[in-house]
């Protein structure tokens, strides 16, 4: 067993340097000395070996709640002390080094009987995945308190990280601020150009004529619109591409993560307005697939089916992704396919993919760019560096720009955004989506 010598230790072998120091003239007093530290030192080793952490001194470790990316989490160790008399204590958490601590891991207890105390502290996860604790370091005070005796108590655990909710909660309410209010409300019912009807109403002057309804102005004797309201229970379907271009890292997280932290926010809207919502994330081969649905145990499916996809340094198969899609979604859905194109043969098996689901489903193809191109090339170039990148900024505008013209030619919907911009400008295109009716 590790341990340490206490002040108390300190103190009785200080004693012996008195006398040491009148031993000048007195050799004997030397032998004493040294007789009296190598038995204090032996009773200090033996008293460590047979001193134990006491059996009614209890200690768990135990979460405030589930760990989210960037957002702070306590962490609590209970002592819980069911002895005679009062216990002192050293405790010292192993927490995973990549986490960002706050307040202290380590404390000292005196804890009184039959009582309990708590060291809390909080942990900051920099990313999404599996972290690892280790066990509780605990010192506690030998039988005659010469040494503070180290033990190991409680088992390693392992915890998940999850994309944050709240993180992609908030990006909801900020793009669609009232309407996304709105959608709250059950009863509620958003009109659009939508194919359900809803109502009747007097005949206003720019109402398209295909909205007449003829029977009814019959009956009434004056025009009459039919008015809709947008359809509900709509399918969506997020596919996350998980290939080499996301492994791109703009500013502290991957374009992975912010495609991940998108789609929740979608996903939460979704379900809103009354739409069933699934995931699918790909790279050569299907990593991880959530039928759609809706409701607090579908959003903790996405989380569980999210946390732990990671990119990979190679090229995606949209093919084979949108043969899955093909094949285990038959009802007509609006997939969005969150991905980046930079290169001309990435988006030709785009392309030509795209076949696999038009005309059952609607495809909206969203390319997250690095930084905004078009303010890397709105300025002249001052030397020769800022000539060349803007040259490269201009090809990769125009690949993608023609890329996305031809998804557009070929039936489907294109988005070319930025990562800090993907999350607004996606929920804004699927409501445009549900007003006016495309699914």
């Amino acid at each position: 067993m590790r341990f340490v010598f206490t002040k108390f230790f300190y103190l009785l072998i200080a004693a012996s340097l008195i006398v040491l120091s009148l031993s000048w003239g007195r050799p004997w007093l030397r032998w004493v000395t040294l007789v009296y530290d190598l038995a204090l030192l032996t009773l200090a080793f033996i008293d460590a070996r047979r001193s134990q952490l006491p059996a009614g001194v209890h200690i768990t470790r135990e979460f405030g709640g589930r760990f989210a990316v960037g957002a702070e989490t306590e962490v609590r160790i209970n002592v819980q002390n069911a002895e005679a008399h009062a216990v002192a204590l050293i405790l010292k958490d192993e927490f995973p080094p990549q986490m960002k601590l706050s307040d202290l891991r380590t404390a000292h207890f005196r804890v009184p009987a039959q009582t309990s105390a708590a060291l809390v502290y909080g942990l900051t996860p920099p990313r999404r995945g599996r972290f690892d604790f280790g066990q509780i370091v605990v010192r506690f005070l030998s039988r005659f308190n010469l040494v503070w005796c180290e033990t190991r108590v409680g088992q390693p655990s392992t915890v998940k990280v999850y994309p944050n909710l709240r993180r992609a909660r908030e990006a909801e309410l900020k793009a669609l601020g009232a309407r996304s209010l709105v959608s709250s409300h059950r009863k509620a019912s958003w009109r659009g150009e939508g194919r359900e009807f809803e109502s009747l109403r007097d005949y206003v002057r720019g109402d398209e004529l295909r909205h007449i309804s003829w029977s009814a102005t019959a009956r009434r004797g004056k025009l009459t619109t039919r008015q809709y309201q947008i359809e509900r229970d709509q399918t969506i379907l997020i596919a996350i591409d998980g290939g080499r271009l996301m492994t791109a890292r703009i500013e502290h997280e991957t374009k992975l993560d912010s495609a991940v932290h998108a789609a929740l926010a979608l996903m939460s809207a979704a379900a809103r307005a009354g739409d069933n919502a699934g995931l699918l994330v790909f790279g050569r081969k299907i990593k991880s697939y959530l039928p759609p649905g809706r409701g607090h145990e579908h959003m903790d499916a996405a989380l569980e089916a999210l946390y732990s996809v990671e990119p990979e340094m190679i090229e995606p198969s949209y093919s084979r992704a949108f043969e899955f899609i093909a094949a285990h979604s038959k009802r007509r859905s609006l997939v969005i396919l969150l991905t980046d194109l930079v290169d001309e043969e990435g988006s030709k098996e785009l392309l030509t993919a795209l076949g696999l689901l038009r005309p059952r489903h609607l495809p909206l193809v969203v390319t997250i760019a690095d930084r905004d191109l078009k303010a890397v090339v709105s300025n002249a170039p001052a030397d020769g560096r800022e000539l060349f990148t803007q040259s490269v900024a201009e090809e990769i505008m125009y690949l993608r720009e023609a890329a996305l013209r031809l998804v557009e030619a070929r039936g489907g919907l294109a988005l070319d955004v930025t990562a800090a911009a993907l999350a607004p400008a996606l929920l804004e295109k699927y409501l445009q989506v549900k007003e006016r009716g495309l699914l």
